[in-house]
């Protein structure tokens, strides 16, 4: 027998794999990524630099998208 929480459940899990599948989706900037951080000047890690149009290094992205959200 399916309860109310089983239901409530299944909608949670389909309502999260429709937000996640959007944001694989979302348009992302192609092109080399920079060697140095745009906002610092830090040294951006190779295996960040390889996934592509990278311009920030992580904490600088963090901050740039903490303040973008509001």
């Amino acid at each position: 027998m399916v309860d109310w929480i089983d239901r409530a459940q299944a909608v949670q899990e389909l309502t999260l794999r429709v937000a996640l599948d959007a944001q694989r989706q979302a348009a992302r900037p192609i092109g080399p990524s920079l060697t140095h951080c745009e906002e610092c000047g830090d040294e951006i890690p190779a295996q960040r630099q390889a996934l592509g149009s990278i311009t920030r290094c992580v904490p600088c992205q963090s901050t740039f998208e903490r303040e973008n959200r509001r």
